[in-house]
């Protein structure tokens, strides 16, 4: 089999596809906060969010510890387009060149808004374990606390972004996503999870290519690395 032809570039962003993720905390104020993004991925019961250094769900979740890990089907396009430029901060609407990211949203025409649940049509849900809710509409949603703090690009001028360590506390999902015969599976052929790639919206296809062959251990293998299982929880009608 030959090989294609590659050419070197330099492509202005990474997205090489992620899944759209809805945070929400708590602002100073004791209102809410939701934040669109897809820079987050997971390893045992940790998730790891990249977000702007400056922006309003990162001083919250500092400052709070808590949030929300909301996760958007392909459905969602038109409450994640109502979100997108748009930001929690009032900041926004006086930032200088020197704040970084923040000013980046300015001169990109971000807008402040401060009900972003009404702005997006969105049902708030009461969270079991911390106070940001979860939003109703998303077929999965995990209460989460901050574990860590990472500052990134620490070797530029700018201020732009950091890593957030979180770990799943709660994790609340529709019944429509749930794998028949077993408690505390998800079934990837009924999720189908909103997908950014290079700031485009896409969806999984409704069938997998093939069996995995890591799909040979089983996923309760991996319950040392998640949360243990309470027996007495009972699964919520959302």
């Amino acid at each position: 089999m030959s090989t294609p032809p590659t050419s070197t570039i330099s492509p202005p962003i990474y997205y090489w596809g992620t899944p759209v993720v809805l945070i929400t905390t708590e602002n100073e104020d004791g209102t809410f906060n939701i934040a669109p993004m897809s820079s987050a991925w997971w390893l045992g019961n940790r998730c790891m969010l990249g977000l702007g250094a400056d922006s309003q769900s990162t001083i919250n979740l500092i400052r709070t510890k808590q949030c929300v890990i909301n996760m958007a089907d392909d459905t969602m396009v038109g409450a994640v387009n109502a979100l997108a430029m748009t930001t929690g901060s009032q900041a926004v609407t006086t930032a200088t060149e020197d704040m970084g990211y923040l000013y980046f949203k300015r001169s990109q025409g971000y807008q402040y808004v401060k009900d972003k649940f009404s702005r997006a049509g969105l049902t708030p849900a009461a969270s079991n374990v911390v106070r940001p809710p979860r939003i109703a509409e998303c077929p999965a949603q995990m209460e989460a606390e901050l574990k860590g703090v990472y500052d990134m690009m620490g070797d530029m001028d700018i201020r732009g972004f950091i890593a957030l360590e979180v770990m799943v506390l709660q994790t609340h999902v529709h019944e429509s996503i749930r794998w028949d015969g077993y408690p505390n599976r998800i079934d990837p052929d009924k999720w189908h999870p909103l997908i950014m790639s290079f700031a485009q919206f896409y969806g999984l296809k409704y069938k997998k290519i093939t069996q995995s062959t890591m799909t040979q251990i089983d996923e309760e293998a991996y319950r040392p690395f998640a949360n243990a299982v309470d027996e007495t929880t009972v699964m919520e009608e959302i």
